[in-house]
C-alpha cells in the first residue's frame, strides 16, 4: 500500500486499478469536459467566428490589469505552451484584436495587449459562450452541486500547484 504524508497526518491509500469503482467520477468528469468543450467550441466558431482558445486569450487579457499580460503569464493562465500562445497571439494580432508590446514593468519581456476591437469582439462572443455555459452546465447542475464541484476543483488545482 502507498503511504502519503499530508500536512495533518499520515493516511494509507488504497491502490488504484483500471476497474476501480472510485474512477467513475473521474471518467464522467473527463467525458463531460470533452463534450462540453467541444459543444462550446462549435457554437463559438459558428456564431462568433472564433475558437475557444482565442476566446480564452481575449478573456484573460480583458481581466488583466490594464488589459495586458506577459506572454508567459498568458500561457500559464490558459494552460497552453509558450509556443502555442505565441502562435495564438499572432493570429489575434493579425485580426487586430491584440497588440504586442514591451513589458510595462521591466521592458525585457513581451506583453499581449487587448485592443478595443478585441474587447468588442470578446463582448460579442461572450453572449454565445455564457449562454452555452448556462444551457449545458448551470441548468443541469444544482446550485449545491455547483458549490461542491467548485470546492473539489479548487482542491485539485491547489494540490497540483503545490507540487510545481
Amino acid at each position: 500500500m502507498k503511504t502519503t504524508t499530508t500536512s495533518t497526518a499520515q493516511t494509507t491509500r488504497k491502490p488504484v486499478s483500471a476497474r476501480d469503482p472510485r474512477l467513475r467520477g473521474w471518467r464522467a468528469f473527463l467525458t463531460a469536459h470533452a463534450l462540453l468543450v467541444r459543444r462550446l467550441e462549435e457554437e463559438l466558431r459558428e456564431e462568433a467566428g472564433m475558437s475557444l482558445p482565442e476566446y480564452s486569450a481575449l478573456l484573460e487579457l480583458a481581466e488583466a490589469p490594464k488589459r495586458r499580460k506577459r506572454m508567459a503569464e498568458l500561457a500559464d493562465g490558459m494552460i497552453v505552451t509558450r509556443g502555442g500562445v505565441t502562435r495564438l497571439v499572432e493570429r489575434l494580432e493579425a485580426d487586430g484584436l491584440v497588440e504586442r508590446g514591451p513589458c510595462a514593468s521591466d521592458g525585457r519581456g513581451t506583453e499581449a495587449i487587448l485592443t478595443e476591437a478585441g474587447l468588442a469582439r470578446l463582448r460579442d462572443a461572450s453572449k454565445t459562450h455564457l449562454r452555452g455555459i448556462d444551457d449545458y452546465y448551470l441548468e443541469r447542475v444544482s446550485e449545491e452541486d455547483q458549490e461542491t464541484v467548485g470546492r473539489v476543483m479548487d482542491d485539485v488545482i491547489g494540490g497540483l500547484r503545490a507540487v510545481r
